[in-house]
C-alpha cells in the first residue's frame, strides 16, 4: 500500500490518468458521488465550496460510485452531462470506481484506512461521504454522507 496519496494514480472523466500528485499543496475534499441518491443535491454544496475557497486551495474530486443501490447506473459520458447541466460542476470528475470490497480503488483503500468511519469500521456506507485532506496530503477527516458540504467549512478553514 502506498505510504502517501499522492503516490496514487486515478483516471479523470474523460478517461485520462491522473496522479493525485497534480494536487500536492492544496487541500481535498475527495467524495463518492452517485446522480440518483437522496444526497444528489449535495453536488450543488460542492460546487458552493468549492467556489468559494478554490483560490485558497481547495479542490473538490468526485468519483463516482454504483454500489449503493445502483443510484450511478450511467456511463462516464452520462455521468459528466448530467453534472454539468444539473448543477454546472466546475471541480474534477473521475471515472467510475468502487469504494468498498476487494476491487475498491487504491485510493479508497488508503483513505479508508486513514479515517475509518464509526466504530472503527473502514467501509463506506453509502453515497457522498467525504474525506478531508490537507495541504501536506493527511486525511484529516471523514464525513457521512448525511453530512452537508457547507457545514464542514470550518473545518475546511482550519486547513487552508
Amino acid at each position: 500500500m502506498s505510504e502517501s496519496i499522492y503516490d496514487f494514480k486515478v483516471k479523470n472523466i474523460e478517461g485520462n490518468e491522473v496522479s493525485m500528485g497534480d494536487y500536492k499543496d492544496k487541500a481535498m475534499l475527495i467524495v463518492n458521488t452517485a446522480s440518483a441518491c437522496g444526497f444528489t443535491p449535495q453536488y450543488e454544496g460542492l460546487q458552493k465550496v468549492y467556489d468559494k475557497y478554490k483560490d485558497q486551495g481547495l479542490v473538490v474530486l468526485a468519483f463516482p460510485c454504483n454500489q449503493f443501490g445502483a443510484q450511478e447506473k450511467g456511463s462516464e459520458t452520462e455521468i459528466k452531462e448530467f453534472c454539468d447541466l444539473k448543477f454546472n460542476i466546475k471541480f474534477p470528475l473521475f471515472s467510475k470506481i468502487n469504494v468498498n470490497g476487494d476491487d475498491a480503488d487504491p485510493l479508497y483503500k488508503f483513505l479508508k484506512k486513514a479515517a475509518p468511519g464509526l466504530l472503527g469500521t473502514e467501509k463506506i456506507k453509502w453515497n457522498f461521504t467525504k474525506f478531508l485532506v490537507d495541504k501536506k496530503g493527511n486525511v484529516i477527516e471523514r464525513f457521512a454522507s448525511v453530512t452537508k458540504p457547507e457545514s464542514i467549512e470550518d473545518q475546511i478553514k482550519e486547513i487552508l
